[in-house]
């Protein structure tokens, strides 16, 4: 009998859909004048390789960590991995994507701070006017006080 190959178990089997959807774009921009349709067991193997190729850089990455005698890998571990790993013609596009990312979520955390402080000077402003100073009570207040007392 043949030995049945283990499944990979669920956690760590990337999403079809985003699979799916990379390796038909990348293959829409080589081929444009054809729709090339994949086949279960071709998306299968796909998604199986970048697994194992993510699991390869990880791990080498995380030895580059090691050796440098931290816990935490960076970018620049994920990058002296891909040249260990003979995949230098990577690291240039990476460094560009990655310092595209981080542009990008610079500008967006500017918005947001700014937006934010923008509205907690309007919700200042509103609770200033909904609300009197603590030593300083409403004239209709003052009024009422006066009318009760028979002033």
């Amino acid at each position: 009998m043949a030995e049945k190959e283990p499944e990979v178990a669920e956690p760590e089997a990337l999403p079809r859909t985003i699979v799916r959807r990379l390796v038909k774009e990348k293959l829409s921009q080589l081929s444009s004048d054809t729709e090339i349709s994949l086949l279960r067991d071709s998306l299968s193997a796909f998604s199986e390789s970048s697994r194992v190729f993510i699991h390869y850089l990880s791990s080498t990455a995380h030895d580059i960590c090691k050796e440098s005698n931290r816990q935490i890998i960076n970018a620049e571990d994920v990058f002296k991995a891909l040249e260990e790993i003979e995949f230098a013609e990577f690291v240039g596009p990476l460094k560009s994507a990655l310092e595209e990312f981080r542009q990008k979520n610079s500008d967006k955390k500017a918005a947001t701070s700014s937006a934010k402080a923008k509205d907690g000077n309007k919700n200042k402003q509103a609770k200033r006017k909904e609300s009197p100073a603590k030593n300083e009570t409403p004239r209709s207040q003052k009024r009422h006080d006066a009318e009760a007392s028979g002033e």
